[in-house]
């Protein structure tokens, strides 16, 4: 007799899982895994209003600071200013 046949009840077994364990099938929880917290970051100031930054927004103090910045970058506060030399003519002519 496979699985997908009903067995003398008419009920058919739960499908077992990839790893074969009848306790993840059932809908168990995964064994719970230890990992160590990151580190703390010491607390920097907001790059927009100067306050101590909160680790949901980091590195900014909140969702106003993060959007200002934000506005900043999408209308071309934040770049880099760029020199465009000209091109001298004597480079450009084919020699003669």
């Amino acid at each position: 007799m496979n699985d997908r046949e009903p067995k003398a009840g008419g009920r058919r077994s739960p499908p077992a899982s990839p790893s074969g364990t009848a306790g993840e099938a059932t809908g168990a929880a995964p064994p719970a895994t230890t990992t160590a917290d990151p580190p703390a970051r010491r607390a920097r100031p907001c790059p927009i209003c100067g306050a101590l930054a909160v680790k949901a927004f980091h590195p900014f103090c909140s969702k106003r600071c993060a959007d200002v910045d934000l506005h900043r970058w999408f209308s071309g506060s934040y770049r880099i200013a760029v020199v465009e030399e000209t091109p001298d003519e004597d480079e450009h002519r084919p020699d003669r």
